[in-house]
């Protein structure tokens, strides 16, 4: 029973930080968030946050997937409405490129999660989106719907561009009038994969 509790005390803990840590990232950035103040403002010590997350880099890792996790989920979301699985799967990158105006987003995920992470397409919330396309991409193939193209090629160019495209605009100067651009050019290169015949 004791030992019940103190997993559930971690996890609450664990919860704690990373709520915390979103907000101060949010607000802040990475580099000039303080681990005093995030930690001191749950009632924490460094401890629990060296405990749960080895650091702050490990701290932020677990922020970035958590909201890089409700970024293509939202896209998901947005998509539901495509006329076709096609249209879905291109709704989703447009969705998800668009989200590079949120603030919240833009600082976490798209500016500090690679200054301080590294490259994002090793980040695992970035490897479970390239899953996903790849099983969407496959079915496509079979259909006749996409070209006969390499099925893991084809999935990891999409995600690639529509994560690259959302980087780009939030590291842009104007990244309002960036984003239009953007989706135009990824629409365009993804349309390329697409049989003739299918086009709308």
């Amino acid at each position: 029973m004791a030992a019940k509790r103190r997993a559930e005390t971690m996890e609450e803990n664990r919860n704690k930080l990373i709520v915390a840590a979103r907000k101060a990232f949010a607000e802040k950035g990475f580099a000039d968030a303080s681990m005093d103040e995030l930690t001191a403002s749950v009632g924490l010590t460094r401890g629990a946050l060296y405990h749960n997350f080895g650091d702050k880099r490990g701290l932020l890792a677990a922020v970035v997937a958590q909201v890089d996790g409700e970024m293509a989920q939202r896209a998901k979301e947005k998509a539901k409405g495509a006329k076709d699985s096609w249209n879905q799967l291109l709704a989703e990158g447009v969705a998800y490129i668009e989200m590079a105006l949120d603030p919240e987003l833009q600082r976490i995920v798209l500016l500090d999660g690679p200054a301080f992470l590294g490259d994002p397409s090793c980040w695992p919330s970035q490897n479970v989106c390239l899953e996903a396309t790849r099983t969407a991409v496959a079915e496509m193939v079979n259909n006749g719907i996409l070209k006969p193209v390499d099925v893991d090629a084809a999935a990891s160019l999409l995600n690639s561009a529509a994560l690259n495209a959302a980087l780009w605009v939030a590291a842009s100067d104007d990244p309002q009038k960036n984003l239009p651009k953007a989706v135009e050019a990824f629409t365009l290169m993804a349309g390329g994969l697409r049989l003739s015949g299918n086009h709308p």
